[in-house]
């Protein structure tokens, strides 16, 4: 028997929402120390060329998928017949991902017919700020490396907080598959490329369970961390997507050799510098406001266009102020640690009066989330789509109005689901107190988080003895 353990973070989009789905555009993403975790056990059976693969989620009530892999039944009849589902409900995500990668390995010729035929069980762990945390119950592993939440209802009844479980879920569960079916397994080897070849096949099997080919920032970040980010063309998947097979071949060629053409530059934060995540325990269908924010693109295409423009000029002078923010922490450390001290005793709209706060970057930052915001409440109201409601304008405002605050935005797409702050971290304790003494804070939870700059790693099988 091996056993493997991969972990992939959430995410929050702070700058280029909607822009994002246009390869053009920038988008600044911070991965965040929510993880997805995937615990692989596989044990050789008799027999060859045959593979069941359980999927379990001890987290969540019924939360088990099973299906039975069969080679030559895809020789025969093709890769649809070949796996086939064997007990639980349908899970989109699980069920397209299993069927990308037996599709990648077949494909490649890294499983055969004379392949030996495997027992494959992959358990998969949320961290507790994926989900709402109400009615759960604490669990910890043996060595008390790892803390879970168990929740009393199924999977799709426990809401989520918006911090892209499917993508963590979807790149974390295709490095546990690719471990049983490569030899030699490393994410990081530099030769074999594997953490390009896992986002590849992660990003196909997450539009896959979509029904669509999204903007992929997700899964991108789910796999390499915090990033500058600008999409891949919707093109490059559409024809393996629409295949009835899967393609095979054309599958390899587009994870193997095919070059993308998209923008992930490894970013952070500069340091002592934190984003810090509300939970608003509200609700947003993302998919329903993309496309009623598009439709009026194309009916108001002049107007879309300027605002596009500012948009993206605020987001860009946002992304340059944190890049010279951290040259800045590097070249003169004391200045840099000088300047952040001064600004954490000012509110951010007293700084561009007050000498004392003598960095530009700072100002910069402030002056383009306050633009950012101002763009993002012209696209609510003209078309119609609760980007920022009103509701958490009036979180943001006061958030806002505290010291150590730059700014604050409704992440990604907008909506109910969440809002985050850019704040001085010395400062993170202080906000929470006052959060608490306001009633306009009553549904905001603020959540234990932090930025990761590396996005899949692999861990420790020991560390998650007795959870299951």
């Amino acid at each position: 028997m091996t056993e493997r353990a991969f972990s992939a973070t959430g995410k929050a989009i702070l700058a280029g929402g909607y822009l994002v789905l246009f390869p053009e555009y920038r988008a600044l993403v911070v991965a965040l120390s929510a993880r997805m975790h995937a615990l692989t056990h596989a044990v050789e059976t008799n027999g060859s060329g045959n593979f069941t693969i359980t999927v379990k989620s001890p987290q969540f009530l019924n939360g088990l998928w099973s299906y039975n892999v069969d080679i030559q039944e895809y020789i025969t009849k093709g890769l649809n017949s070949a796996v086939s589902e064997l007990h639980g409900k349908r899970n989109p995500f699980v069920e397209a991902t299993i069927w990308t990668i037996i599709g990648y390995v077949i494909g490649t010729g890294l499983v055969t017919t004379e392949s030996v035929s495997k027992k494959i069980t992959i358990t998969m762990f949320s961290d507790p700020e994926y989900h709402s945390q109400e009615g759960a119950t604490e669990k910890f592993s043996k060595n008390h490396a790892c803390r879970f939440l168990f929740h009393h209802d199924e999977i799709t009844k426990v809401p989520k907080t918006g911090l892209g479980s499917s993508a963590g879920l979807v790149t974390s569960l295709t490095a546990a598959l690719l471990s049983v079916f490569v030899e030699n397994f490393n994410i990081n080897d530099p030769v074999q490329n594997w953490k390009s070849k896992i986002h590849r096949l992660a990003q196909i099997a997450h539009c896959k369970a979509q029904g669509k080919i999204g903007s992929g920032f997700d899964v991108v970040s789910a796999t390499f961390g915090s990033i500058i980010y600008q999409r891949f063309e919707p093109s490059i998947i559409t024809e393996v997507l629409e295949s009835a097979d899967g393609s095979l071949k054309q599958l390899s060629n587009i994870v193997d050799m095919q070059e993308w053409n998209m923008t992930h530059d490894m970013c952070a934060l500069p340091p002592g510098i934190r984003l810090l995540m509300g939970d608003v325990k509200g609700g947003s269908e993302t998919p329903k406001m993309v496309s009623q924010l598009l439709k009026w693109r194309q009916l108001e295409p002049d107007k879309c266009g300027e605002v596009w423009f500012n948009l993206n000029q605020s987001n860009n002078n946002l992304m340059d102020g944190l890049k010279e923010l951290s040259d800045l922490s590097l070249s003169k450390p004391n200045v840099y640690n000088q300047i952040l001290q001064q600004f954490s005793s000012h509110k951010p709209n007293q700084i561009f009066s007050n000498p004392q706060v003598e960095s530009d970057s700072i100002k910069k930052i402030v002056s383009a989330i306050k633009h950012i915001r101002e763009n993002l409440q012209i696209l609510t109201r003209e078309a119609n789509v609760a980007i920022e409601p009103e509701s958490q304008t009036l979180l943001l405002n006061t958030v806002s109005d505290i010291n150590g605050v730059f700014g604050g935005v409704v992440p990604g797409a907008g909506g109910y689901d969440a809002i985050c702050v850019l704040v001085v971290s010395s400062e993170v304790e202080k906000i929470k107190d006052i959060s608490l003494e306001n009633p306009i804070f009553q549904n905001v939870r603020w959540m234990d988080l932090t930025e990761q700059k590396v996005g899949l790693i692999e861990e420790k099988a020991s560390d998650f003895a007795d959870l299951v």
